[in-house]
């Protein structure tokens, strides 16, 4: 399917970035952890929750909730998950890689651009107990 005209490369509809402009606001892509085991994958889930440099000289600190969803078999990225400060923003970038297909160790490789909340996206590095 194409989204405008003829030619243009096929659109992937299975992992649209989606964002909720709330406040904190909420940006995911890709398969919650229930949708990935109602699938049948067998799941490493990576969590973090922090209160974001900017906000350390604050009296109100806003804090941010992350989580990758990763096949255990194949260490692909089945989804991304954020509720946060500039959550639309960072989870279009990290749609990208969701959509190309990118393994944790993938995301583990990548260096971090700090201090930013993004750069949580590839320094989680201990999976949730199951």
């Amino acid at each position: 399917k194409h989204f405008f005209g003829e030619g243009a490369a096929p659109l992937n509809y299975d992992n649209i970035p989606t964002a909720v402009f709330t406040q904190p606001s909420i940006g995911t892509v890709g398969l919650s952890e229930d949708q990935a085991r109602e699938q049948g994958y067998k799941l490493k889930i990576f969590k973090s929750e922090f209160a974001p440099m900017k906000y350390s000289f604050k009296e109100q600190k806003e804090k941010s909730f992350m989580k990758l969803v990763v096949d255990a078999k194949t260490d692909i990225v089945l989804g991304a998950h954020m509720v946060g400060p500039e959550a639309g923003e960072i989870i279009q970038g990290i749609g990208i890689a969701v959509n190309m297909g990118a393994t944790k160790a993938q995301f583990d490789q990548t260096i971090g651009i700090h201090p930013t909340t993004a750069e949580e996206f590839v320094t989680m590095r201990t999976a949730e107990p199951e």
